[in-house]
């Protein structure tokens, strides 16, 4: 590895002192970007929807409501991580299904041109244009020769999918996390719930803001956007009863 490279770090290996980009670089070797913040603004909105619509519990109840409330919030969020993990073994396999079945038909071609046309739907969507033709032409028959050459391999879970069925089910839970925080340091229950809310909302911005770093948009832009629609969202929920 030369000087200017860098590697990533991995769980196996101490960082004594992680910054914030290294722990994003861990997070997103198992879940991509997009399904990462996916799973955040779903755990957030979901604690948002409970403790927003919770104010008649506090006001009836007060601290006994607000413990009722968090394990209601804390175990809701649980239980939709673990369906969250399973979608996302089940999504994973479903991926690789799909590319297999795409080989399989590639090997059973008769014509190589046939099996050009077949790589060349699945992926020309992903390219735009970004190869010349003549380019393009000759990845998509590199591919088929590779794939040609290749047998089948049995699709079943990997040790991959599993750290990231973990890392998903873990973002789910800890966006719940923040909201109880408030409820242990402050007697006033109202106010406590109040500041959680306040919170959950800051999170929601700042979610939009750091994750504009994978796309062109402006960290604010997005904050302000992503802070907008996902309280837009919670209102729609809180109205339709969920």
């Amino acid at each position: 590895m030369s000087p200017g490279e860098r590697q990533s770090p991995s769980f196996s290996q101490k960082v004594p002192f992680a910054t914030a980009s290294d722990r994003m670089e861990i997070l997103h070797r198992y879940l991509d970007p997009s399904t990462s913040l996916a799973e955040i603004l779903f755990g957030l909105i979901m604690t948002l929807t409970f403790t927003l619509g919770a104010g008649l519990i506090i006001e009836d109840e007060g601290r006994a409501g607000a413990r009722e409330l968090l394990i209601a919030v804390i175990g809701c969020n649980v239980a939709w991580g673990i369906i969250d993990a399973a979608l996302y073994l089940v999504g994973q396999l479903f991926d690789r299904g799909r590319l297999q079945r795409l080989g399989v038909a590639i090997r059973r071609t008769h014509q190589r041109s046939d099996a050009v046309i077949l790589v060349a739907e699945e992926l020309n969507p992903l390219l735009g244009g970004l190869l010349s033709p003549r380019e393009t032409e000759a990845l998509y028959e590199r591919i088929v020769d590779n794939v040609s050459r290749k047998t089948g391999k049995k699709n079943s879970i990997t040790r991959d999918d599993w750290l990231g069925a973990l890392v998903s089910f873990f973002l789910v839970v800890f966006t719940s996390l923040p909201a109880a925080i408030p409820f242990l340091l402050i007697d006033d229950a109202r106010l406590a719930l109040r500041v959680s809310n306040a919170v959950l909302v800051a999170l929601l911005f700042f979610s939009g803001y750091w994750w504009a770093r994978y796309t062109v948009s402006k960290p604010w832009v997005a904050g302000i956007a992503f802070l907008l629609v996902g309280t837009g969202l919670v209102a729609a929920a809180i109205a339709l009863g969920g």
